[in-house]
């Protein structure tokens, strides 16, 4: 059985009817849409209204979300009416202010700037204008404009609870989230055109992308920031032990020469050479201890691994200026990792830290940390790391390749099978 179906704007009329001879459409009624068909089985109009309703009443409770809605509103009351706008509009100003990464702040404000213009312009979400409710357009439009706010406050709140939760590792969830409330918006409101704007929900995704880049920046700072207290830390440390270092040599260098004085009074040569010769050598190390007191870039280059925690083929390649240079190893294997350090190579160099960025640059296509390069893990054996530590320093006394700690070989003969 076929219906007349009505073009958006004319007047609806009742079941069964057919048009009179010489019908023709009132004057104020909108021209039909071009190609639109007048007559419609019945059936099927029926089955779109009952799939209209059903997703009506399950994807979105007009009642209740109005509840919900004004009850967030007036919980959210501000003074100023610019912000009251945007306020039903599902846009909240955060009473937190930002916190560094300028030029991400910068973006963000732009974007958000956008934001609020297309709200106030009305570009936000779309919908047809002659859309009819209950044989009347003026009916209609009231209630697409009702809807039209409700849907952008709900498209709104979605985007405004991804960004109270967003972290830098969420952004493809959020942007998902995002988009998919504008497909079901969509779908919701296709009987009237009701839709976010795609220029609305691009600007949206921009900002969730924004505050994404922002986050990751505040924390690579907070992160840089960690790690040169940690590296004054260990200069602190450097110093002291160098500082306490020199005290001892100097007191032996005072206790070995008024030794000397008194065996070169008493004509005791053959001692008074024995002693003249460990004077020399306190001499010696009092030099060293000044040059690397006052020379920054001295110290010890290692190269050290941990299979027990890391893996085969993963070493850390780094530099100490502390006096004994495994007290720097030790603490590195402190509780945060399972295993001790097993030690490749201890160098010392008077450039150390030239040649630790040497070494880092020989292998910085392999690092396991490709955000952070001060992270100094590598994917490399101790042969690769030898030949290119031999390629600028010439020969080595001592380099272990297979160096593996104890504790991780005695333990690993315990471990559950992993599948």
């Amino acid at each position: 059985m076929l219906r007349f179906n009505p073009p958006p704007g004319w007047q609806v009329p009742p079941h069964p009817w057919t048009p009179p001879t010489g019908f023709r459409k009132e004057e104020n009624w909108p021209d039909p849409p071009e190609g639109w068909q007048f007559w419609i089985d019945y059936v099927e109009v029926e089955s779109e209204a009952t799939e209209v309703m059903t997703e009506q009443s399950s994807d979105l409770d007009l009642d209740l979300l109005r509840v919900q809605i004004e009850t967030e509103l007036r919980s959210r009351i501000v003074e100023l009416d610019d912000k009251l706008v945007l306020q039903e509009a599902g846009i909240y100003e955060y009473h937190h202010p930002l916190e560094s990464a300028d030029q991400y702040q910068e973006a963000l404000e732009v974007i958000r700037a956008e934001i609020r213009d297309s709200i106030r312009n009305k570009t936000a979400i779309l919908s047809n204008s002659q859309f009819a409710y209950d044989n009347s357009i003026a009916k209609g439009g009231k209630l697409v404009a009702e809807l039209s706010g409700l849907a952008l406050n709900a498209f709104n709140q979605e985007v405004e609870n991804c960004l109270r939760t967003m972290k830098a590792g969420t952004l493809g969830t959020a942007i998902k989230r995002v988009t998919q409330s504008a497909d079901k918006i969509k779908k919701f409101g296709r009987m009237m055109d009701l839709s976010i704007s795609a220029q609305f929900l691009s600007l949206r995704i921009n900002e969730l992308e924004l505050t994404a880049d922002y986050l990751a920046k505040v924390e690579e700072q907070k992160q840089l920031q960690r790690e040169e207290r940690e590296r004054l830390r260990e200069e602190e440390k450097a110093r002291k032990e160098l500082e306490a270092q020199r005290e001892k040599l100097l007191k032996e260098q005072a206790h070995f020469k008024n030794a000397l004085e008194t065996l070169i009074e008493q004509g005791n040569s053959a001692d008074a050479a024995v002693l003249e010769s460990r004077l020399k050598e306190v001499q010696e190390a009092l030099e060293l201890n000044d040059y690397r007191l006052n020379n920054v870039r001295a110290g010890y280059v290692y190269v050290i691994s941990n299979e027990g925690a890391f893996g085969p083929g993963v070493l850390k390649i780094g530099m100490t200026r502390r006096l004994e240079p495994m007290d720097r190893v030790n603490e590195l294997g402190d509780a945060s990792v399972p295993f001790r350090f097993s030690v490749h190579a201890l160098f010392f160099s008077e450039d150390a830290v030239g040649l630790e960025g040497q070494l880092h640059e020989a292998f910085a296509d392999r690092r396991l940390n490709q955000v952070n390069v001060r992270k100094e893990f590598f994917f490399a054996t101790p042969t690769e790391v030898r030949e290119v530590l031999v390629s600028k320093v010439g020969a080595l006394l001592q380099f272990e390749e297979t160096a593996i700690s104890d504790e991780y070989l005695q333990s690993k003969q315990y471990w559950p099978v992993r599948h």
